[in-house]
Formats: structure tokens, C-alpha cells, sequence
């Protein structure tokens, strides 16, 4: 009898651990889905913002990064331009292509020489 109970009690704790295990699988898949899917709405986003500046020829976009945080909804523009107003149109750029986006221009205005 006694033997019973100490194999029933085995299988409850095993049913019991494994349901909780499951609980977490699942919800480990749920948050790596959410994380796939924001990079891969960064990358976008990234992608459509640099393009956009590189069409543009009136910016020398030779040293210009773009890096986008989809969970942050930020676009982060990096780099070096030779003028002020090249630094302005590719924060414009950027607002017209990343809608709902926050832009931080870290541009550096470098002028040629």
C-alpha cells in the first residue's frame, strides 16, 4: 500500500512538473516570437530609412549608419555629413519613412576640405 501511494505521489509530481514546464515552453516561444518579430521590423525599418538616404543625392550618405529599436520605436541616425543642411534633410527623411518613429539625429557635421 504503502508503496502505491509513493508511486502515485512519483506520478502526480511528475504530471505537475511537467505541465509547469510546459507553461514555460510555451511562453518561451510566445516572447521569442515577439523578438523575431521586432527584428525583423527593425531591420525594415532600417533598411527603408538608409535606402531612402542614399537616393537622396543631395546627402553624401558614404558615412551615414541607420539602427532602428522597433521596441523602442527609435531610428538612430549615426555618422558624418560635410553640411547642416544634409543633417536636416536626413532627419526628414527619416520622418517621412519611419512613421511613428522617433528620430535621434547624431549626425556630426564634418565639412570637407
Amino acid at each position: 500500500m504503502i508503496r502505491k501511494l509513493a508511486h502515485a505521489t512519483l506520478a502526480l509530481g511528475l504530471v505537475i512538473g511537467s505541465a509547469a514546464a510546459c507553461s514555460h515552453t510555451a511562453s518561451g516561444v510566445v516572447q521569442d516570437t515577439k523578438n523575431n518579430t521586432n527584428a525583423v521590423k527593425s531591420g525594415a525599418q532600417t533598411a527603408d530609412v538608409k535606402t531612402a538616404i542614399i537616393a537622396d543625392k543631395t546627402i553624401d550618405s558614404g558615412a551615414i549608419d541607420v539602427d532602428t529599436y522597433a521596441d523602442k520605436k527609435l531610428v538612430v541616425i549615426r555618422g558624418s555629413v560635410p553640411t547642416e543642411a544634409q543633417k536636416t534633410k536626413a532627419t526628414e527623411i527619416a520622418h517621412k519613412h519611419a512613421e511613428g518613429y522617433k528620430i535621434d539625429n547624431q549626425l556630426a557635421v564634418v565639412p570637407k576640405n
